[in-house]
């Protein structure tokens, strides 16, 4: 089989191609385009291609799918120990990686590649993200302006933040400065009312989604942004490996019979693994009764706030997956049923 690597970029790719005795078969630079790289591999037999995990992986992983190779995207991180050197350019770096389709791909932990159906959904979720964010960044803006000169606002809900604004009495020139930021807040809240809603109404309408929401601390937000990053349960033969994947599990050095654990990982998705942590916070304050929140609350005691709302993170990660390979609802207290 030939292997083929791949140093992607947003105009241009540098592809190279090995054969199984190591030699160089290919060398090529062709546009990042669809035409372009489905005129290349269409004619080629099937290869293994290897290329690293960046923003416009996605849809060149279904494309040369869809054309009969194996596809493999590798974790940057892992490929940069091995292929950091004094020389580098894009030919060689589509060298190294086509060089490394030929070892053992366990040792780069490949990465997983979502269907086109699990991103749409994660693009909608980013969208409202940044639409929220962008909000937050305006409603700061305006009370630094205002608070410079000499006025205060009541503090309010972001919802309710333009009617506060109202409420204070500005001159005509001040007013003229920041009206159109406020005029953008309530077009923003809008928006994401819209969103909001379309979000609620298609988490309730999926069974599995519903299902999960019977988790403590998790609403539509979280449960929709949960299946959109894990996008087929198969993905993990054990539930365990969520918390792993997501960087919720703590660093280990082990040697010489010594042990030593540190801070978590934090690898992975860094939005799914905040969203499961303000999830942690939310059932943290649940009024209703369980043994996850009774044993969470008892590490409380034992290691502090911060520590035991991540090791529950962790836990309603595991938890979300058990729930849906086998098709359950949440039990408060399992035991007793």
């Amino acid at each position: 089989m030939e292997h083929l690597g791949i140093d992607v970029h947003q105009k241009y790719s540098e592809i190279c191609g090995v054969g199984e005795q190591g030699e160089v078969t290919v060398r090529r630079r062709i546009p990042t385009t669809q035409t372009s790289l489905r005129r290349f591999f269409k004619s080629r037999a099937k290869s293994r291609v290897i290329l690293e995990c960046g923003p416009i992986t996605p849809w060149i992983y279904r494309l040369i799918r869809e054309l009969g190779h194996e596809v493999v995207v590798v974790n940057p991180r892992r490929v940069r120990l091995i292929a950091e050197s004094t020389l580098k350019t894009d030919e060689m770096d589509a060298e190294v990686l086509a060089r490394i389709g030929r070892l053992d791909l366990g040792l780069l932990r490949p990465v997983y590649q979502r269907s086109a159906a699990a991103q749409e959904l994660r693009t909608r979720l980013r969208v409202r993200s940044a639409l929220v964010k962008s909000r937050t960044a305006l409603m700061n803006t305006i009370r630094g302006a205002l608070r410079a000169q000499g006025y205060r606002m009541a503090s309010s809900t972001p919802r309710g933040f333009v009617a506060r604004y109202l409420e204070v009495k500005l001159p005509e020139s001040l007013a003229a400065a920041v009206d159109p930021l406020v005029e953008t807040i309530a077009e923003l809240t809008q928006r994401i009312d819209e969103l909001q809603a379309e979000l609620t109404a298609e988490s309730r309408s999926d069974e599995l989604v519903a299902r999960l929401q019977t988790v403590p601390g998790v609403g539509p937000l979280v449960s929709l942004a949960y299946v959109a990053w894990m996008d087929r349960s198969d993905r993990f033969t054990k539930s365990r490996d969520v918390g792993a994947c997501l960087g919720l599990r703590p660093s280990l050095r082990s040697s010489g019979g010594r042990e030593y654990r540190g801070r978590i990982t934090r690898e992975g998705d860094k939005e799914m693994r905040w969203l499961l942590v303000q999830a942690a916070h939310a059932a943290m304050h649940s009024t209703k009764e369980s043994s996850l929140l009774r044993w969470a609350r008892q590490l409380e005691q034992r290691v502090g706030k911060s520590k035991a709302v991540v090791a529950l993170a962790r836990k309603i990660g595991v938890l979300l997956h058990r729930l849906w390979i086998t098709g359950e609802s949440f039990r408060p207290f399992p035991q007793a049923t």
